[in-house]
């Protein structure tokens, strides 16, 4: 089985859900935003059209604006600015040799950027807007920042399925580089608490939309060759993928090793450093409830004991995904000598879930 349903066509892979001020927002697979979630988003917001309007013009003059997706929050900058994209770099202390995705509102846009081939339309006909991530080469005079593919011939490139996230690009008129909001190498943000604790006063503006509904980072899938390879594991598993390709879908061993990160070689994807993820507090993976230490909580998965937080008490994957950023936050601040963690099976979407917490427990 794959990480969801398989599509079929147009009309089940995506609903319409309409959300107050704008029309409708496409939804992937009707999966990741639920309509209760959409009819709140704009709620957290006072006056939501004129923050994002100030917003855009943060954008457009090289400044730094963190934004919700479905996946986690994102630190926008122009991908046309090689100043602002240096300043997310900076910000997050970041490796210049790491690339960022780029965002867009529609494939149209993307086109602009990046040469999309026969698989690529099939695959953003069935994903887009969603938590999918192309590789695909450079479109020839393309006018990104040669900073944002950290000097590859490639660029990655995404339309998030979230209303804030296609609104803001709509505004800008830009394509934003975004990383996720937090320094480089620590947990994730799927609030905009976590943005505000991670990057302080590093960042121009915050869009609040809430909790990311998804938790985890979208699947970067490299079309950069003939063979289709997941170079990071997200949302989608390479069942999903071949369903819609109809050819094998490789997956990459997916880390960059220690001379590779010594050397400052670019990576294809984001996402591959061996340490990433990660708390200040020690991670422990695969831990039995009976052997905790002196000082260790644990956090649990399925139905178990004596655990401080619970990913997932009916052991529920995509509610796991979803927890397991914000949960890991958590723990972090309660000053524990160590976080153990319960095995989480590696299928499915607990493929993705096991990268990233492989990546946390990765000592420094």
């Amino acid at each position: 089985m794959g990480y969801g349903r398989r599509p079929r066509d147009r009309a089940r892979r995506r609903r319409q859900c309409d959300h107050p001020g704008g029309g409708a927002v496409p939804v992937w697979k009707g999966a990741l935003l639920p309509q209760s979630l959409l009819c709140c988003l704009r709620e957290r917001l006072v006056s939501p059209e004129a923050r994002i309007r100030e917003a855009a013009e943060h954008l457009r003059s090289g400044g730094l604006v963190a934004f919700p997706t479905e996946t986690v929050y994102g630190l926008g900058a122009s991908a046309l600015d090689d100043r602002a994209i240096a300043r997310i770099f900076e910000a997050k202390e970041r490796p210049r040799f790491n690339p960022l995705i780029v965002h867009v509102p529609d494939v149209e846009a993307a086109a602009a950027h990046v040469l999309l081939d026969e698989r690529a339309h099939r695959l953003a006909a069935a994903f887009w807007p969603g938590p999918l991530t192309l590789v695909l080469p450079r479109r020839a005079g393309c006018r990104l920042s040669h900073l944002v593919s950290a000097g590859l011939d490639t660029v990655a490139i995404r339309v998030p399925a979230h209303p804030l996230a296609l609104e803001l690009l709509r505004a800008s008129g830009l394509p934003l580089a975004a990383p996720s909001a937090n320094r480089s190498g620590t947990i994730s943000p799927t609030l905009a608490e976590h943005v505000h604790a991670s990057l302080g006063d590093r960042v121009d503006r915050v869009l609040d939309g809430g909790p990311c509904a998804f938790g985890l980072e979208s699947t970067v899938l490299d079309l950069s060759t003939p063979v289709a390879t997941i170079l990071r594991p997200g949302a989608l598993g390479p069942e999903d993928l071949e369903a819609v390709l109809g050819t094998p879908v490789e997956v990459s061993a997916g880390h960059a090793d220690g001379d590779a990160e010594a050397s400052g070689a670019g990576l294809r994807s984001p996402g591959c450093l061996l340490r990433h993820y990660a708390p200040r507090t020690p991670v422990r993976l695969n831990a039995d409830p009976g052997s905790l230490t002196a000082g260790e909580v644990l956090l649990g998965f399925g139905p178990v004991k004596g655990a401080a937080l619970n990913l997932s008490p009916r052991g529920d994957l995509r509610e796991a995904a979803a927890n397991l950023f914000a949960a890991l936050h958590a723990l972090d601040t309660l000053g524990a000598t160590g976080i153990a963690v319960s095995p989480v099976p590696a299928e499915g979407l607990g493929v993705a879930i096991n990268d990233r917490l492989r990546r946390a427990a990765t000592p420094p």
